[in-house]
């Protein structure tokens, strides 16, 4: 437990420490996603890379019900090494790892049972639907681990071990990357070779983490004896963890329509929306990363009530975000043609995605705004301003923008959908984060007035 890290570094330095290896952590995701996308792409296959594409929203579906232990689960416990309430911890984190591998074999179950229908509503064509269901076989089966590298990872990094928890990820990654080749390439295997060793880097993540919370740590436990099935555990979970599942789940759903509506144009639209989407993940995933590294840092110091400490770190991150999503942005757009051209040989994928790329970029330099708000909601316990933000970027912003642009500009209106739902969230988002503090403040004045009475 890193209380010196929470309680007495500075602002910038403990914003630094615990967000770098996360942020690293997300980089490696993204490459660990970007594998598929490239290797698959040097067959020169559209319908091949289509049907990564177009599966890529069932495999967030998966990360999403490890969220709901990971992010809800690790929240509590934040709060609860602020409180002290060490024993407790232990009990939360066997919770969520035993809950997370039931959860896994359950969905894995049902996704095998009814694949075709995945497959239908995933946007695949009579050209994509044997490599898809292909893919989505062999993930199915991984679906445990999918699950629980993703929440462990989380449960981990909320005692303060971001630099294990990148480790973990980091693991995975390297071993993905190279079994891609090998697999896709050398033995000829396509999408399913990508498939396998995106499952085979999963478990090999998960083997470190258990590794690590059996052998490294004394603050968490996935011992079956310390396993504690209580109304107050699963509250405290699902009450944060829920809003991301939400969350999670809107941005796979959103996804769906989104390839579904981009397949009736045709599987080189398809393959020229989702590298660009891939490239642009990456500044995505930075400013996830910076958003979740600082979630312990809030949760503790909230649950401690050292409310300047807290508000420091998020005023900190903001600026890092804006500043890193504006070199981002300027640099991506002129070079969105090569960017591009690195995934495939196709002159009009490369000039097709290349535009869309350009499009995609434009909220990225205050994009980060919505995740370090969101996060900070789910640190504090705050379960429906965090539940808002998670519907609204996928769900209550960017599916009606699908349906209304396509249904009166066509492609053009499906392109512009993501980019005006995020500028909507992102001051929606702002709101409610003057809100919300506004009543913390309002809160403590009254405590001080009532304890200044006594």
């Amino acid at each position: 437990m890193k209380e010196e890290l929470f309680e007495k570094y500075s602002v910038p330095k403990a914003v630094m420490t615990l967000a770098l290896p996360t942020i690293l952590g997300m980089l490696v995701t993204v490459f660990y996603n970007m594998a598929d996308t490239f290797f698959v792409g040097k067959t020169n296959d559209p319908n091949q890379m289509a049907s990564v594409v177009l599966i890529f929203p069932v495999f967030m579906i998966l990360m999403a019900f490890g969220n709901i232990f990971g992010i809800g689960g690790g929240s509590y416990i934040s709060r609860l090494l602020g409180l002290k309430e060490h024993e407790k911890v232990k009990s939360v984190s066997s919770f969520c790892f035993y809950a997370c591998i039931f959860v896994g074999i359950v969905i894995g179950l049902l996704l095998l049972l009814f694949m075709d229908g995945v497959l239908i509503l995933s946007g695949s064509t009579e050209n994509t639907y044997d490599f898809a269901r292909s893919y989505m076989i062999i993930v199915s089966i991984g679906t445990p681990f999918i699950c629980l590298q993703q929440a462990l990872g989380q449960i981990i990094r909320a005692e303060g071990a971001a630099r294990s928890a990148m480790v973990g990820m980091m693991i995975g990654t390297v071993v993905n990357i190279i079994l891609d080749p090998i697999m896709i390439l050398s033995m000829g295997m396509g999408v399913v070779g990508a498939a396998v060793a995106t499952v085979i880097g999963n478990i090999c993540s998960v083997v470190y983490y258990i590794y690590y919370l059996t052998k490294k740590t004394t603050v968490l436990s996935i011992a079956l004896k310390k396993f504690k099935m209580t109304g107050d555990i699963i509250f405290n979970i699902l009450v944060i963890g829920i809003p991301v599942f939400v969350n999670n789940m809107l941005f796979s759903v959103a996804n769906l329509i989104f390839n579904n509506f981009a397949s009736d144009f045709g599987e080189i639209v398809v393959s020229s929306i989702g590298i660009p989407h891939r490239i642009n993940s990456l500044p995505v995933m930075v400013m996830i990363g910076l958003s979740q590294g600082i979630q312990p840092f809030i949760g503790y110091n909230y649950a401690a009530k050292n409310y300047k400490r807290m508000n420091g770190a998020i005023k900190f991150s903001t600026a890092c975000s804006v500043i890193f999503g504006t070199v981002t942005t300027l640099v991506f757009f002129f070079a969105a043609e090569p960017l591009v051209g690195m995934f495939i040989k196709n002159s009009e994928i490369i000039e097709m995605g290349s535009l869309f790329f350009k499009i995609f970029i434009i909220p990225i330099p205050i994009l980060g705004i919505q995740f370090i708000f969101m996060n900070t909601f789910q640190a504090i316990g705050k379960a429906i301003p965090a539940l808002v933000l998670s519907i609204c970027r996928q769900g209550l912003a960017f599916i009606p923008a699908l349906i209304i642009g396509k249904r009166f500009f066509g492609l053009d209106g499906v392109i512009w959908a993501q980019p005006v739902a995020d500028l909507i969230t992102i001051a929606i988002s702002i709101v409610l984060y003057i809100t919300v503090y506004g009543m913390i403040k309002r809160e403590v004045s009254i405590k001080e007035e009532l304890l200044a009475a006594s």
